[in-house]
């Protein structure tokens, strides 16, 4: 049978789309990588200083992470607005919403500093072991330091990403790496004359290798479009808080999301240390396989705005559609490996067979849950890049802390199924997310149909 010549058209515009989300996602599946070594850099380095330093790495970076992410959230208005400007082909628009992103992260500075300074004092009181304390409180207010370069970061990030321009995303994220682990060897351990300063030097590095990320951003972007330096550098109040206005509910989805993880973190930890040490290896398996789909959803943000910019919604629709396809496989595929192979996954993290036994357990229960968890992040960033930023917030509220987190406190205590139970109740929450979402997507594209035929 030979192929009618529409449908060989339509094939080779598929074909077409899956190389354009490829080429944005790749690097930055790569750059989400990085991202997350940067953490396992610092802890791997400390590591020979002592348990203390380790865990007072792991509180103090959990914490300012959590706190960073949020306002990082804020700018993720960024993709719509400077992704629908690419797509119109207007550059000025694309430096206007650069400008006033890169003021709304100079305004988020000095709240996220004052936030985290803050909260160091409360370390006391939250019961933390003193000799993890002592070394957890100046690692924090070290790399507090690093929230100026690291928003700033965000804002060029995120400006650069929506005119399609992620290699040097990549390249900042991966190399960062290599400065921290110089970095951590010089103050970690005191070498090159630099005094021996432990955790805390650790903490220096990070601040130091975010400045390096910052800058090498800023030079990409200046090289991208040296006209951004002619612009006139003044706030605007309007396109300020229409950043916000798409921005504070993503902010707050993503804070939804890291909160219910670190809640049921916590409540594994009233179980036994065996529980939450097979927590942590399902925990960090599933953050690994998290970073595919996360890549392609900030591809897909962009794809989608940028279609809907030159006012073409079947292409914005094909995007969206293409990058849900390509998550869903990914993590599928991931389901299997979780499915067929938990024990080997597990360990790779232990020797103790109690532990693995337990990460077993909630590997299994993952494997449910993995193609939801890629349908829901691929499915927000598409209607991010539609401009909906509130669905998805909405439905990880009530997704996870309406139904999810309640349905798996009642399994694990009342039902004393322990940390399986609540993990199945997070695998609730994620598979009603990603179906939720994805009918929100499919309603959008009906919307942007009807908009287009309107017109």
């Amino acid at each position: 049978m030979v192929a009618s010549p529409v449908n060989t058209a339509v094939a080779e515009t598929g074909r077409a789309e899956i190389r354009a989300i490829l080429r944005l996602a790749a690097p930055l599946v790569l750059a989400e990588i990085g991202w997350m070594m940067m953490g396992v850099v610092d802890t791997v380095m400390v590591g020979r200083v002592g348990a203390n330093a380790i865990g007072a790495i792991s509180i103090a970076t959990s914490l300012f992470y959590n706190i960073g992410i949020f306002a990082g959230g804020l700018l993720f208005g960024l993709d719509t607005l400077v992704s629908r400007a690419f797509g119109s082909g207007d550059p000025e628009e694309c430096r206007s919403w650069a400008i006033q992103g890169l003021w709304l992260a100079l305004m988020l500075i000095l709240p996220v500093m004052g936030v985290v300074e803050a909260i160091i004092p409360l370390l006391g009181r939250m019961g933390i072991d003193r000799g993890v304390l002592a070394d957890a409180q100046p690692y924090m207010r070290a790399i507090n330091w690093s929230a100026a370069p690291l928003l700033i970061f965000f804002a060029l990030r995120r400006y650069l990403q929506g005119q399609h321009v992620v290699r040097p995303i990549m390249f900042s994220l991966v190399t960062a790496n290599l400065v921290n682990i110089f970095g951590n060897w010089i103050f970690v351990f005191g070498n090159l004359g630099a005094p021996k300063l432990g955790a805390v030097g650790s903490g220096w590095s990070t601040c130091i290798s975010r400045v390096y990320m910052m800058a090498v951003l800023a030079y990409a972007a200046w090289r991208h479009d040296p006209g951004l330096l002619k612009r006139p550098w003044r706030p605007d109040p309007k396109r300020i808080a229409a950043l916000m206005d798409l921005g504070l509910p993503a902010a707050a989805q993503m804070g939804f999301e890291i909160a219910v993880f670190s809640t049921v973190t916590v409540l594994i930890g009233r179980l036994n240390a065996t529980a939450l040490a097979g927590h942590q290896i399902a925990l960090a398996t599933i953050s690994t396989t998290f970073m595919a789909p996360l890549g392609i959803s900030a591809a897909a943000a962009v794809r989608v705005g940028t279609a809907i910019g030159r006012g073409d919604p079947r292409s914005a629709a094909r995007a969206g559609w293409t990058a849900l396809a390509m998550g869903g496989g990914v993590m599928a595929c991931s389901a299997l490996a979780l499915l067929l192979a938990p024990r080997l996954i597990a360990e790779l993290f232990t020797p103790e067979a109690p532990i693995i036994a337990a990460g077993v357990t909630l590997l299994r229960i993952a494997a449910f849950f993995q193609l939801f968890d890629g349908l829901q992040v691929v499915a927000t960033g598409a209607l991010r890049g539609a401009g909906d930023t509130r669905t998805p917030m909405i439905c990880h509220f009530t997704g996870y802390w309406v139904i999810g987190l309640p349905l798996g406190a009642v399994l694990a205590f009342p039902y004393k199924l322990g940390a399986p139970g609540l993990w199945m109740g997070l695998s609730t929450a994620l598979i009603l997310i990603g179906s939720v979402l994805v009918l929100v997507w499919r309603r959008t594209v009906r919307r942007l149909s009807v908009s287009q035929t309107a017109e």
